[in-house]
């Protein structure tokens, strides 16, 4: 159960100290542009890797990755054009709406709701109702990241599903759908910094950090922890992303937001502890929508 729960913290950490990079991308070639710059990139270092094509695939769980590849990219999409418009801290907090109904869902024990409900108290104290006045927020950019969150419900849904596969194979080939689903909305704009070296090297650093890296990782523990155990880890996300951003960008934390990251720190911490191994969690969710997805 360790090295779950360790590839999910290696993942939030390479992701957040990538996002900060891909950021800054923006103001050059824009979301959608970066989030082909991203995409693109983790694909092709991915397919070198794993070689996906040396490995048996039957239609069913082609079918899966397929879907598993177009909810990745269509959940990128939405969450970089989110954090265009909006603080990415607040993005985070938001996106977290996902993942957070998922496990409330796919929850069976009362003490796993204790934690659900400390990790959903650091969010709150993170978000812009905690304080003294509030922040005015671009409604399309609270959309784009309101729709963040329910692909990033899928993705856990799906993920389990084509996780069932080799973790190489899947994650390479669902970045390779990933790309053919935002090649058409931000080709354009990627197609120019190809051409200039010190976006390409941005470019590679952010498909490493903030994709290849953390989705590989991602991908692994999917297969070994329950949905609402990985939905839960993933809370973390919000307080990594204020250490790498207090590390690499200066920026400095208020006691209230100390406190909301010891909440979902200290939410994490307790569902680690008292999780079930994963063949005896609750699978229920996925379990339901398969048929569906098949």
């Amino acid at each position: 159960m360790l090295l779950p729960l360790l590839a999910v913290l290696g993942s939030i950490i390479s992701l957040c100290v990538g996002s900060s990079y891909a950021k800054q991308l923006f103001s050059h070639i824009g979301s959608d542009g970066t989030t082909v710059i991203r995409i693109v990139f983790a694909a092709v270092m991915l397919v070198c890797i794993w070689r996906p094509w040396r490995l048996p695939l039957d239609r069913k769980q082609a079918a899966y990755i397929a879907l598993y590849g177009l909810t990745l990219g269509c959940m990128n999409l939405m969450f970089y054009k989110g954090i265009a418009k909006i603080p990415i801290g607040i993005a985070i907090a938001i996106e977290f709406i996902g993942p957070l109904t998922l496990a409330t869902f796919s929850s069976r024990r009362i003490l796993d709701f204790v934690w659900i409900v400390l990790a959903a108290i650091g969010l709150l104290l993170l978000s812009p109702l905690a304080g003294s006045a509030s922040t005015s927020l671009d409604p399309g950019g609270v959309f784009c990241i309101l729709i963040a969150a329910v692909l990033w419900a899928v993705y856990i849904i799906v993920g389990k599903k084509a996780g069932q596969g080799h973790g190489g194979q899947v994650t390479s080939l669902g970045f390779v759908m990933a790309s053919l689903v935002v090649l058409p909305f931000g080709a354009q704009h990627a197609y120019k910094a190809m051409f200039e070296p010190s976006y390409v090297l941005v470019g590679c650093m952010v498909a490493l950090l903030s994709s290849a890296i953390p989705y590989s990782l991602e991908m692994y523990a999917l297969q070994k922890i329950p949905n609402q155990t990985f939905g839960i880890l993933l809370s973390m996300e919000p307080a990594v992303g204020a250490l790498t951003g207090w590390i690499i960008l200066g920026e400095m934390l208020a006691s209230l937001q100390w406190l909301a990251i010891g909440c979902i720190v200290a939410a994490s911490i307790g569902c680690s502890f008292t999780a079930k191994k994963a063949e005896d969690g609750p699978l229920a969710v996925a379990e339901g929508i398969a048929p569906a997805l098949e």
